[in-house]
């Protein structure tokens, strides 16, 4: 399964997209919002539950690479589960190397991967959620007309720091 956009595949990851992975996951302003970086086991964790997600559910974060095959970063849907302060609900995600920001690439590859998310899988909504600070991310939520619903957010603790969820939500388009 490959999502094409005009400029950007979003597609499963493979063992040869983890040094990438690994290099996005370093990066401590990329990371900034939710944990800080990541060392090389993490990094490769996390890559694992993405590629575990796709093999379980067709969807997953996808890596997100150029036309000309450079990866880019990350944007697609995760299922959220039963633990989680949102409850089970499908969530959208993304993050980028710093060298793609400002291009307009999250907000094409999220595009791509909510569109998915409402053809193929059928959800009816999809929750987005970054921090209060996280101008950028809260710039790309409005880029995708999803809604803000402060009556969703949330206070979560990781890695026994409080972290404070703003909440927006993309809902399936009506048929017409």
């Amino acid at each position: 399964m490959i999502l094409t956009t005009p400029r950007l595949r979003l597609r499963p990851w493979r063992d040869d997209d983890r040094a990438a992975f690994a290099a996005l996951t370093a990066d401590p302003e990329v990371m900034r919002d939710l944990g800080g970086p990541l060392d090389r086991a993490g990094s490769d964790a996390k890559l694992d539950l993405y590629r575990e997600a796709y093999d379980r559910n067709g969807f997953c974060r996808w890596a997100v690479e150029s036309l000309s095959g450079e990866v880019l970063g990350y944007a697609g849907i995760m299922p959220l589960g039963a633990d989680h302060p949102l409850g089970p609900a499908v969530e959208i995600g993304w993050r980028l190397a710093r060298h793609a920001w400002g291009h307009g690439y999250a907000t094409e590859a999220a595009a791509a991967a909510l569109q998915d998310g409402f053809d193929r899988l059928g959800s009816p909504e999809i929750l987005a959620y970054t921090a209060p600070d996280n101008r950028r991310s809260q710039a790309v939520m409005a880029r995708l007309s999803l809604r803000r619903e402060p009556a969703r957010d949330f206070t979560a603790t990781y890695d026994g720091t409080p972290w404070h969820g703003l909440v927006w939500v993309a809902r399936q388009p009506a048929v017409r």
